[in-house]
């Protein structure tokens, strides 16, 4: 008999064509975030799976059936398809400065999972993440003071000794964490649909670190006891 984690690992490494719905609705969350683990050692170790991008876009043109969803920085360095090494059509991307919360972002979240069927829901911050610098230097300049202001609470919130300055990089990528930590609070917190549908084990919402030196994510808070 073959287990759906077998089926996983072809599709989700594929160079040509997109997933399926089959393919996808067959996969759990638990495998989909092995398949994202994979994807990213692949990346990290310089063995990422060489895709025919234009067969890709060509063969998701008519429909998609993405797997996950991720919601990460802005910044330029850590696109997610990239660094999870997935192809067209395998993932859902949101993005914004400080991979914080808002309504908006939230209904895009349940669009991706209740509405298309995304399995995973991964946020994920960064290292030396200039957002949380800004926001740790109370920098005030148009709309960014109010994005900045959906970070302060990481601040308060995060437990260290030493210099808390946005000049000390530890400093920063331990607020850079307490800040997915409590993303991934607030999306269960304010979305009861994402909350319900992980409590159905439908999908799972994980947060990560991404290094930005090592290429490497570091997963954070998997609900271990729902993984399927």
């Amino acid at each position: 008999m073959v287990r759906p984690l077998d089926v996983s690992a072809q599709v989700l490494t594929r160079a040509t064509g997109t997933l399926t719905k089959e393919e996808r609705d067959r996969l759990t969350p638990g495998q989909v975030i092995d398949e994202l683990k994979r994807g990213n050692e692949r990346f990290r170790s310089g063995k990422s799976v060489s895709r025919d991008y234009r067969d890709q876009q060509l063969a998701s043109a008519a429909g998609q059936y993405p797997a996950a969803v991720a919601l990460g920085c802005v910044d330029s360095r850590a696109p997610a398809e990239i660094i999870f090494d997935v192809g067209i059509g395998d993932m859902f991307s949101a993005r914004i400065a400080g991979n914080v919360i808002n309504d908006d972002l939230l209904g895009s979240l349940e669009f991706a999972c209740a509405v298309a069927g995304a399995k995973t829901i991964v946020l994920f911050g960064h290292t030396a993440c200039g957002a949380i610098k800004g926001a740790i230097d109370d920098v005030e300049m148009g709309n960014l003071t109010g994005l900045l202001a959906r970070v302060k609470p990481a601040i308060s919130g995060t437990k260290f000794t030493g210099e808390r300055s946005s000049k000390n990089a530890a400093y920063v990528d331990a607020v850079a964490r307490t800040n997915v930590l409590l993303g991934l609070d607030g999306i269960r917190r304010r979305s009861p649909i994402l909350a319900d549908l992980e409590k159905k084990g439908t999908i799972q919402i994980v947060g990560g670190m991404y290094d930005l030196a090592t290429g490497s994510v570091e997963f954070l808070s998997e609900r271990k006891s729902e993984r399927g």
